[in-house]
């Protein structure tokens, strides 16, 4: 089931946060991600997001700002499980157009996008990383 964040949810959406961008981006050292975790808790409940629940437990959730993704983040145990596409497709269904940014290193996650119909339509440099990121849009047909 795909809901409304609620403030109740914010310690497990950061701990999903927290470890999905360790995981998917280990090409970055994690003191990024740990150094930058007080300011994204601070910004979810101003977010528009939107949390995936089973059995009762949230397990990923994603986060919009107008037609732009902030990110799909899913909890280690649920991942190739389907949860990333459900949560994608519910903001598809939201949105008739959608843009992300994804690092070319973190080519699961880009193959991710492209085989749900998002195109590169740009290649830039995130100036905190230092790592290049593909800009990447959808549109409904």
């Amino acid at each position: 089931m795909i809901r409304n964040f609620k403030s109740a949810d914010i310690n497990t959406v950061m701990s999903i946060w927290l470890n999905a961008n360790k995981d998917a981006h280990d090409f970055i050292d994690a003191a990024y991600w740990e150094n930058h975790f007080d300011a994204v808790k601070m910004m979810i409940p101003q977010a528009e997001v939107y949390v995936s629940e089973r059995n009762g437990k949230v397990s990923g959730f994603i986060g919009l700002a107008g037609n732009d993704i902030a990110g799909i983040f899913v909890e280690q145990s649920e991942r190739a499980k389907g949860m990333g596409s459900e949560l994608l497709n519910f903001a598809q269904k939201e949105r008739g157009r959608l843009n992300l940014n994804v690092y070319k290193k973190n080519v699961s996650a880009v193959n991710f996008y492209k085989r749900r119909g998002f195109k590169i339509v740009a290649e830039n440099m995130d100036m905190e990383t230092t790592e290049i990121e593909y800009h990447m849009t959808w549109k409904a047909e």
